[in-house]
């Protein structure tokens, strides 16, 4: 297998070497990559959207997290692209049978497989995902020669999110709670964690309890006034047929939860796993803010108007 590595990784210096080249910061040091990847391997399931959403389509990407091998969403977006394995499970013989010419990871999922990454192509990190998706679609963009491309959709997303705060108008100072059940834990989720980004670029409010730059913590029963908001969105596995489920049953039932304001007053709502967490990348974002939009009962002008 490493004999196979080298030969790939030599395979890629090759071809660096005859064009031109780069040197781009990042989380496990610095790496000379091409002005123009043409075979390009990435390792999140939130640098798969943004590969895409620029324009990129991947020669091999992790798996999805919940679906074998992609989300339906980017299926056709992703032609021949090949499964690579879930983030954490990556198969490096795969990888180095695509002969990429860069390789985007993650040091949160990746590090321990650096080396052998490098040793097949150029590749580059993030530090971590989930909180600073956004912050990595740009750098992705950076790192593909796509700067300025990047720094203009960031900015259309943005303004998506105005016009969503401008359409609710007073409901953006509602505090919002996000809650994620699973059998194994049951989480808060606070500003720092996905759609707490998406919610903070509308301009929505928190609760004290989870106005934290933290990703999310995880309580017990006991910590459910916790949970407490003007609107409780929570969401758990897309597939109802999981233990997520039957677990999200139990803590709705509790007498703690019943006596939530906001659950009283209907306002405490189940919303999409994979728009709300699991995607984690760019086209979710755009899905919560519609979802938030139906909610909310406001209209947004067609994209790009």
């Amino acid at each position: 297998m490493l004999k196979h590595l080298f030969s790939a990784g030599l395979f890629a210096a090759l071809m660096l070497s005859s064009a031109q080249a780069r040197e781009i910061t990042h989380a496990m040091g610095v790496t000379e990559v091409p002005d123009q990847p043409q075979r390009v391997v990435i390792l999140t399931n939130e640098g798969t959207e943004a590969l895409l959403h620029l324009g990129v389509v991947p020669v091999g990407a992790a798996q999805s997290w919940d679906v074998d091998p992609f989300y339906d969403h980017l299926v056709p977006l992703l032609g021949d692209a090949v499964s690579l394995g879930t983030e954490t499970a990556i198969n490096l013989e795969l990888v180095a049978s695509l002969e990429p010419d860069l390789i985007i990871g993650t040091k949160v999922r990746q590090e321990k497989i650096y080396e052998q990454l490098s040793a097949i192509a150029p590749t580059v990190m993030s530090e971590t995902i989930g909180e600073s998706w956004l912050k990595n679609y740009q750098f992705y963009g950076e790192v593909l020669g796509l700067g300025d491309k990047a720094a203009a959709n960031v900015a259309a997303l943005e303004v998506r999110a105005k016009e969503l705060a401008a359409a609710i108008g007073d409901g953006v100072n509602e505090e919002i709670s996000l809650v994620r059940f699973s059998p194994s834990r049951t989480r808060l989720y606070f500003r720092g964690s996905f759609p707490g980004v998406v919610l903070d670029l509308v301009g929505f409010k928190r609760p004290p309890a989870q106005d934290h730059t933290e990703t999310f913590t995880e309580v017990q029963k006991e910590r459910i006034p916790e949970m407490a908001g003007d609107r409780i969105f929570y969401f758990s596995s897309d597939n109802d047929n999981s233990e997520d489920k039957a677990n999200m049953d139990e803590w709705l039932a509790d007498p703690l939860w019943l006596n939530l304001e906001a659950v009283k007053a209907g306002k405490a709502q189940r919303v999409g796993e994979l728009a709300w967490n699991a995607g984690g990348g760019i086209y979710c974002a755009y899905m919560m803010l519609d979802d938030l939009a139906d909610i909310y009962g406001v209209t947004l002008p067609p994209l790009g108007q």
